[in-house]
């Protein structure tokens, strides 16, 4: 069953995404409902989930044993996050794995924050997504508020990518690194709580650039090993 692992887990997820946000779109908001910001905070959760079951797919790690089926499912999340485009995600993040911390790495550019995470987005924005986006926005709003749209659908998607850039990206790359670092990465420090709250365990970031073959929730396996070594 083990070969199914990573199937499963990008299952739960996409199903998780489409009921939790099939019972929200259609919801009256209240402004003064708790729940509701949870309910944004949940979807952004799962937004990221959908992020990271696709970047599982880039490393083969959905499912080994059949590769055409463990692309279908990374394309299939890269398309419900806001309609990425999977083959592009593919090769832009083979190559900062390829080229990390240098010129040629498309994901880091250093510098201010902001600027950083517009560089980061747009190097992965195609006008066939913005397109898509318009066109499921416009057909969304005959059945549902446009209020619910945006902050169940859109902002969530935006929110998630700020986790996944902050967390996958920022964090792990900024500034200068300690010399003998081959990965030109860094890991947050032990808490597989937070660390899968935060990112699904991608603030494990040396861990995964070591090994790249693990999937999300193996990485805490992996900050274990690498805590027991440094701690003799």
């Amino acid at each position: 069953m083990k070969k199914y692992t990573g199937i499963f887990s990008a299952g739960i997820i996409i199903l998780l995404w489409m009921l939790h946000l099939a019972f929200w779109i259609q919801m009256p908001l209240d402004w003064k409902n708790p729940f509701l910001y949870l309910a944004i905070l949940i979807q952004t959760h799962l937004y990221t989930g959908l992020f990271i079951s696709s970047h599982d797919a880039i490393h083969g790690v959905v499912s080994k044993e059949y590769p055409h089926l463990n692309h279908a499912i990374g394309r299939f999340c890269a398309t419900l996050f806001a309609f990425n485009n999977y083959t592009i995600l593919r090769k832009k993040h083979h190559h900062h794995h390829a080229y990390v911390n240098t010129s040629e790495d498309p994901d880091v550019h250093q510098g201010n924050f902001f600027i950083w995470w517009f560089k980061f987005m747009f190097q992965y924005v195609h006008w066939t997504q913005i397109l898509a986006m318009a066109i499921t926005y416009n057909l969304l709003k005959i059945w549902f508020p446009m209020e619910n749209i945006i902050l169940l659908w859109e902002l969530p998607a935006i929110l998630a990518t700020l986790q996944l850039f902050y967390f996958g990206t920022y964090l792990p790359h900024r500034g200068e690194h300690e010399p003998g670092n081959k990965h030109q990465s860094r890991s947050q420090q032990k808490n597989h709580l937070w660390a899968f709250l935060s990112c699904y365990n991608f603030g494990y970031h040396f861990e995964h650039h070591d090994k790249p073959y693990l999937p999300w929730w193996k990485l805490a396996e992996a900050k274990e090993q690498n805590s027991q070594i440094s701690s003799r």
